[in-house]
This record gives structure tokens, C-alpha cells and sequence, in this order.
């Protein structure tokens, strides 16, 4: 049996709807065919969300959301355990409407890229 395994954690300091996140995460990979794997979603606060940029990305400014993807869709040798990888969200920059950026995260975990076939999916699954 197979499965996708979502870990939501909030170090944000504020309210958010984890069990929504995760509801959310389950739809999308489902709809993305995605029936196994690990994923980590994390709330954050804005010091944290600026460090992951400046540390990843070298733009030093808070931000909605970033991805940070492992296996993604890839073909894996054996019985390896997928690692989706983690979306990271800001909820004091995105205040109630997590739900865009964490679909953007996802498909950025899923191997899509910016353009008209991302935001085509982004509005699908809103």
C-alpha cells in the first residue's frame, strides 16, 4: 500500500489552517497522480522566509512562498522512499490566502516552471 505522507509545521507565531494545508496538498497530488511520498509543509515567519531566499535564491526580502524539491515526479532505482521535498509559507506576508502559494509550491515540486501551463493548473485547483 502507498501512500503521501504530509507533515505541516507552524513556526510562523500565528494562527493557520494546517489541516486545510494539508487537505489541499493531498488534492493537488492526487490530481497530479502523486500516490506516494514525503512532504513537509512549513509556516514560518518573515525573519525565516527572508533567510531561506537570501540563502538560496541570494534575494535578500521575505517572500510568500518557496520550494525546495528532492525526488519530485523522477524515476527512483528500487523501493527508495519518495522525498517530495518542502514548500515553506509565510503567512504574515500572505496573510489568509495561503492556498495559491501553496499550490504554486507544490507544482514547482512537481517539476513545473513558471509560465501559462503553471498558472493554468494554479486556477484548476483553486
Amino acid at each position: 500500500m502507498t501512500e503521501v505522507v504530509i507533515e505541516v509545521e507552524n513556526r510562523s507565531g500565528v494562527p493557520v489552517d494546517a489541516p486545510g494545508a494539508r487537505q489541499l496538498a493531498h488534492e493537488v497530488l492526487a490530481a497530479e497522480r502523486v500516490t506516494s511520498g514525503d512532504l513537509g509543509i512549513a509556516f514560518v515567519g518573515p525573519d525565516e522566509i527572508r533567510r531561506l531566499k537570501q540563502e538560496h535564491l541570494g534575494i535578500d526580502e521575505a517572500t510568500d512562498v518557496l520550494s525546495f524539491p528532492i525526488d519530485g515526479t523522477s524515476e527512483l532505482p528500487g523501493d527508495l522512499p519518495r522525498q517530495l521535498g518542502d514548500v515553506v509559507i509565510c503567512p504574515q506576508v500572505v496573510a489568509d490566502e495561503w492556498r495559491r502559494p501553496l499550490v504554486h509550491g507544490l507544482l514547482h515540486l512537481l517539476g513545473y516552471d513558471h509560465g501559462t501551463a503553471m498558472s493554468e493548473l494554479e486556477e484548476a485547483y483553486l
